[in-house]
Formats: C-alpha cells, sequence, structure tokens
C-alpha cells in the first residue's frame, strides 16, 4: 500500500511539475505552443514506454466507440487553458480551482448518473472546497495590501 501512495504523491509532483514548466513556456511564447510541446514530448515518451513495456495498441482499440477518443482533443484544450490561467493567477490559485472544478463535477456526474449517496456529505464536501478557495483567496488579499 506504501508504494502506491508513493507512487500517486510522485504522480502529483510531476503532474505540479508539468503545469509549472508549461506556465512559465507559455509566458515565453503562447498557450497553444506550451500545448504543443507538452503533448508532442508526452506522446514521444508514452511512445517509447509503450514499445518497451509492450501493449502499445491494445487489443479491442479499433472497436471502441468514437466518443472514446475525445479525450485527447479535451486534454489538449485543457492544458492550453491550464497554461494561460496560471500565467495569470498563478500555479496555487490554479491548481485550486482544478481541484474544486474536479470535485464539484465528480458530485454532478455522481447525481446524473444516479448513484446513491449522501446528500448531506457531498454539499458538505462542496461547501468545504469552495470556503477553502475564498479563504485562501481571502489570505492572499489581505497579506498583498499590507
Amino acid at each position: 500500500m506504501t508504494g502506491f501512495i508513493l507512487l500517486a504523491c510522485l504522480g502529483g509532483v510531476l503532474v505540479g511539475l508539468s503545469r509549472q514548466l508549461n506556465g512559465r513556456l507559455s509566458i515565453s511564447t503562447t498557450p497553444l505552443i506550451a500545448s504543443f510541446w507538452n503533448h508532442a514530448i508526452g506522446f514521444a515518451a508514452l511512445t517509447c514506454l509503450g514499445l518497451f513495456v509492450g501493449g502499445l495498441l491494445p487489443a479491442g482499440a479499433a472497436e471502441a466507440p468514437w466518443y472514446a477518443y475525445l479525450g485527447g482533443p479535451i486534454g489538449v484544450i485543457f492544458v492550453a487553458a491550464g497554461s494561460w490561467v496560471i500565467a495569470r493567477i498563478g500555479a496555487v490559485n490554479s491548481a485550486l480551482l482544478i481541484i474544486g472544478g474536479q470535485m464539484v463535477t465528480g458530485v454532478a456526474f455522481d447525481y446524473i448518473s444516479a448513484v446513491p449517496a449522501s446528500f448531506w456529505a457531498n454539499a458538505t464536501g462542496i461547501v468545504l472546497i469552495v470556503g477553502g478557495m475564498m479563504v485562501s483567496r481571502g489570505r492572499r488579499k489581505a497579506g498583498g495590501s499590507q
């Protein structure tokens, strides 16, 4: 279990580093160029890994429905938007925005899919997320005005 926890922490650090690099690259160039390089390097690295480990093209990939491949274009938009946002509001605020959005969207998907869940637990979670973001934003404004 500890190995998986450490692997998740390493993944989080690498995602944060990637966002920082994309944000810095988008300041020097444009968010679309930063997104292009992010995806080009990721494609090359994952292709090499797939060729080395095996399973580059899994069985049944050709039979997948068309919407299964929408993750690529959505990812391009997400990375480009993230690169643009980081340059304007900073890495911490953009990370809070992304995490909050993922949590609220997850709760919304649960309700749309009719997944049994506690309304009060979900509502409390959303209130805590939004409240934490507001407290964080309020502290930055108060710290910056002194």
